[in-house]
């Protein structure tokens, strides 16, 4: 059986709080194993065991993307041109599954048909890996060959890309298992709908893809990253997100004669402009909190006021402790705001997906693999984000990280949820390889 020798040590320091990047100081605690020999991608007999004793990961993984990389850009380009909106995945998770039946595997649906699963290799400890496959309410203009043929769905944050990727490990691990065997048992995750509440973190979870899991991984496309650069963060990666709505209703009138009237307008739009201000100027300054209003509704007429009013935002936070105590400030100042104006409100809060907090030790196991994988150069921080993700419902019972894979193409701006958004497709073999490197490592790992 193949077993992670220490062959090659990767020395990353980790950082004394959660909020703090990762340092270039090396703590012994923190070294992180990498794979030193592995079995080779072909040959067969004696010669071939004695040349598989002198196969690093490295040239095992060189040999395994010159003659598949282009089968893992063909799945991406297909998941691409076939997206699917969150909860109707049927179609993209039989792909995925036909195509890891094809390599030797045993997938496993949920009941819903919308998710999978993957175990390969043995043991009563698990490596989990997670890829989300749902695609967006957004036009493609693009035009590629593989341009989204679903009118209105587009593939614009890259989930199509996380979906190939997580086929490629899948196949690598699994060649890894039938020549030598591996020392650990590993999870492939295929989520749906991770853009829409309710999410499917906490369905794939309520089917068992956190069983016997002792750490999880997972990769998000980033354009601000170059392809060949991995971002990672140790601490609060995303923020948490929440839904508010707020509904005014009262006297309408004429506008010459806004005394007679409850003036909604006037309400909604100091709502909109005020609470933001005045829910920031109750908090401790280093506690970032971004209310957004995406949508105002309130009347049609230029001469009259309307009876009812209506405006919708998000509520975005870094860190649990004040996620907790946001919905109680933001509805008494909105209520307050509403009442200064002269009217009442009813308010609905929704709780969307909790922070992305990253596990020290997993984010120094990414950072360390990146750099076994691509080189030192390759490892850069990743910025707090203000965006949601669901792998966060999976970081709330084990731990795990989430890294930032670089996909931009030189001279472009691009940024994910635009239909415009498009991959340097050299990204995916990059992150293949990193994630090789991150799930033996973890896998050997005492730190989980």
């Amino acid at each position: 059986m193949f077993t992670l020798t220490a062959e090659k040590v990767v020395e990353m320091g980790t950082a004394t709080k959660s909020n703090e990047p990762l340092p270039s100081a090396i703590a012994p605690e923190s070294c992180l194993v990498v794979p030193g020999a592995l079995p080779s991608f072909d040959g067969s007999g004696d010669a071939a065991e004695e040349q598989a004793m002198s196969t690093s990961l490295p040239e095992f993984l060189d040999g395994w993307l010159a003659a598949h990389a282009g089968e893992v850009i063909a799945a991406r380009r297909h998941i691409h041109a076939n997206p699917r909106l969150s909860r109707q995945e049927h179609d993209t998770a039989n792909y995925v599954a036909a195509l890891l039946h094809d390599a030797g595997l045993d997938p496993q649906m949920i009941p819903d048909g919308t998710g999978l699963t993957c175990d390969i290799g043995t043991g009563d400890r698990v490596i989990a890996i997670r890829a989300d496959m749902d695609a967006l309410p957004i036009h493609d203009p693009k035009q590629v060959p593989y341009r989204s043929t679903v009118d209105g769905v587009c593939h614009a944050c890259g989930h199509d890309a996380h979906t190939a990727m997580l086929i490629g490990l899948g196949r690598v691990l699994a060649e890894l298992e039938r020549r030598e065997g591996l020392s650990g048992r590993f999870r492939l995750v295929f989520q749906p709908s991770e853009e829409q509440f309710p999410s499917g973190a906490p369905t794939m979870i309520k089917y068992g893809a956190l069983t016997d899991v002792a750490a999880i991984f997972a990769f998000h496309c980033d354009p601000q990253f170059q392809a060949g650069q991995i971002g990672v963060r140790n601490g609060p990666l995303t923020a948490a997100c929440d839904v508010m709505e707020v509904r005014m209703s009262g006297r309408g009138g004429h506008t010459s004669r806004p005394h007679l009237t409850s003036d909604l307008v006037n309400a909604i739009g100091r709502v909109v402009v005020d609470v933001p201000a005045l829910v920031n100027r109750r908090l401790d300054p280093r506690q970032s909190v971004a209310i957004v209003f995406g949508a105002v509704q309130a009347g049609e007429a230029a001469n009259a006021i309307p009876q009812e009013a209506l405006a919708r935002a998000t509520v975005r936070v870094h860190g649990h402790e004040t996620w907790e105590m946001i919905p109680d400030l933001v509805q008494e100042v909105t209520r307050s705001v509403a009442r200064a104006s002269g009217v009442e409100c009813e308010i609905e809060y929704r709780r969307g997906v909790p922070p992305v907090v990253n596990d020290r030790a997993a984010s120094a196991m990414f950072a360390g693999a990146t750099a076994a994988a691509l080189g030192d150069d390759a490892v850069a921080e990743a910025p707090m984000s203000m965006g949601g993700e669901d792998f966060a419902y999976y970081l709330e019972q084990v731990p795990g990280a989430m890294a930032r894979l670089g996909v931009g193409r030189p001279g472009e701006r691009l940024d994910i949820h635009q239909g415009e958004f498009d991959i340097d497709e050299t990204a995916l073999a990059h992150g293949i390889r990193v994630m090789t490197h991150t799930v033996l490592a973890a896998a050997a790992s005492p730190a989980f």
